[in-house]
C-alpha cells in the first residue's frame, strides 16, 4: 500500500499535490514542527515527507519553507527516509527544477532546488544514486541555475523565493560529493559563473554572492583544477564585458550592479581563502585579490 502511495504522489503534479496533504491542517503541521517533526509511525513519515513537496510552491512560508522544506530536510539529516522515500523524492522534484517547468509564483523551483540539496546531500553522506541518476542531477542543477532569470529574494510578506542561492547550495553538495568527476565540476562552475554578475540592473542584497562562492571554495578543495585553470576561470568571470573596462560601471545603474556584485562575489572568495590552513583553498586567495585590483 505505502508503494503504491509513494508511486502516486511522484507521479502527480506539484499543482495536483494538496496543500496541506489531507488529514494535516496547519495546525497538525505546526504542531508537528514544534515537535521536532519526530513521527513513531515510519510508514506515516515516509508518505508524509513525498506529501508536503506539494506545499513547495505555496504562498504561505508556513508551509513552503516552515514546514515542507524543514520537514524533508530534517528526516533527511536524522537517515529517518528510506531508500524508497529518497529515489521518490528524486523522480518527484527533478521536473520541478527543469528550465520548462511553469512556476507561475516563482516558488515552486527555487524550493525544489533548496530540497534537492539535501537529497543530493543524503547521497553524498551515504551513496545511493546511480552514476546516470548523479549524472542527470548534475546536469539539471547546472542548468538551473545557468537559465536562473527570477531574482527575487526575500518579501516581508511571502518570504524567500531565493533561486540563486538555492540553486548554488544545490551546486555546492555536488561539488563536494567525490563521486562528481572534474568535467562535471566544470558545468557547475560555469553555471555559477552565469550567476555571479547577472546582465541587468539587479544589485544582490540577500547574501547571494555569499552563496554563490561556496560552490567554487569546495570545488577548489577538491584540488582537481590547477593554478592555471583557477587564474583562467576568475579572468573570465571577472572580465568587465561588456563593459569596455571596469571605470565605465560609473556610468550606468547595470554597470554599477555589475561591479557591485562581482565585487562582492570576490571578496567573498578571498575572505575565506586568505587564512585558510588548506594550501588548495588558500591558493585561491591571491588570485581573487588580484581580481578585486583590477576592479579598482
Amino acid at each position: 500500500m505505502r508503494a503504491m502511495l509513494l508511486l502516486t504522489l511522484t507521479l502527480l503534479s506539484a499543482s495536483a499535490v494538496a496543500c496541506p496533504p489531507e488529514g494535516y491542517p496547519l495546525p497538525r503541521l505546526q504542531a508537528l514542527k514544534a515537535e521536532g517533526f519526530a513521527l513513531a509511525d515510519d510508514g506515516e513519515r515516509q508518505a508524509l515527507a513525498l506529501a508536503v513537496t506539494g506545499c513547495l510552491d505555496h504562498v504561505d512560508p508556513a508551509l513552503r519553507d516552515g514546514v515542507a522544506y524543514e520537514a524533508i530536510a530534517t528526516w533527511l539529516r536524522a537517515g529517518l527516509l528510506d531508500a524508497e522515500t529518497r529515489q521518490a523524492l528524486l523522480a518527484r522534484l527533478t521536473p520541478m527544477i527543469e528550465t520548462e517547468t511553469l512556476d507561475p509564483q516563482g516558488f515552486g523551483k527555487p524550493f525544489a532546488a533548496l530540497v534537492l540539496s539535501e537529497v543530493a546531500r543524503s547521497d553524498r553522506v551515504e551513496p545511493w544514486m546511480s552514476a546516470e541518476q548523479r549524472a542527470t542531477l548534475v546536469d539539471l542543477a547546472a542548468a538551473y541555475l545557468a537559465d536562473l532569470r527570477d531574482y527575487r529574494g526575500f518579501d516581508d510578506r511571502q518570504g524567500w523565493r531565493h533561486g540563486v542561492a538555492h540553486g548554488a547550495d544545490l551546486a555546492m553538495q555536488l561539488v563536494l560529493n567525490t563521486a562528481v568527476d572534474k568535467a562535471q565540476l566544470d558545468s557547475l562552475l560555469n553555471a555559477v559563473a552565469e550567476q555571479v554578475a547577472p546582465a541587468g540592473e539587479h544589485a544582490y542584497i540577500f547574501n547571494e554572492p555569499e552563496r554563490l562562492a561556496r560552490p567554487v571554495l569546495y570545488a577548489a578543495m577538491r584540488g582537481l583544477h590547477s593554478n592555471d585553470e583557477w587564474q583562467a576561470w576568475f579572468a573570465k568571470v571577472a572580465a568587465p564585458a561588456p563593459l569596455k573596462a571596469w571605470g565605465d560601471a560609473f556610468s550606468s545603474r547595470a554597470g554599477l550592479a555589475r561591479r557591485h556584485n562581482m565585487q562582492a562575489f570576490l571578496q567573498s572568495i578571498y575572505v575565506n581563502s586568505r587564512d585558510s590552513q588548506n594550501p588548495k583553498l588558500a591558493a585561491l586567495a591571491p588570485i581573487a585579490l588580484e581580481a578585486l585590483k583590477t576592479m579598482n
